[in-house]
C-alpha cells in the first residue's frame, strides 16, 4: 500500500544555507572569493536558491499553479546562470565581436 506523500515545501520560504554559503556569497559580492568560495556560491545560487533541479510543479494539494509559478521563476534564475557558465566557445566569441 502505498502511503501519502508529505507536503512539499513552499517554494517562497528562504533557501537553507550554512556558515560558508553565506561567507562564499559575501566573498563573491566583495570580489574576493577564492576558487573554492567561487564554486560553493554558485552551487547555492543554482542548486539551493534557484532549486533548477528540483521539480516545478506542484498539485494542489501543494499549493497548485501559484506555487508552480512561483518555482518556475526560481528555476529560471537558475536556467539563466547555467547558460552563461555553459556558453558555448564559438558563440562567445561571436557575442565579444558584436558587442565590442
Amino acid at each position: 500500500m502505498a502511503g501519502k506523500e508529505k507536503p512539499r515545501p513552499h517554494p517562497w520560504l528562504p533557501a537553507d544555507y550554512r556558515y560558508a554559503d553565506v561567507m562564499a556569497i559575501q566573498a563573491v559580492a566583495a570580489g574576493v572569493a577564492d576558487e573554492g568560495q567561487q564554486k560553493r556560491a554558485i552551487n547555492w545560487i543554482i542548486n539551493s536558491a534557484a532549486q533548477m533541479y528540483e521539480e516545478p510543479f506542484r498539485s494542489d494539494a501543494d499549493g497548485g499553479t501559484r506555487h508552480t509559478d512561483y518555482a518556475l521563476g526560481k528555476a529560471k534564475v537558475g536556467r539563466e546562470m547555467l547558460k552563461l557558465i555553459n556558453y558555448p566557445p564559438e558563440l562567445l566569441a561571436q557575442l565579444r565581436e558584436k558587442n565590442d
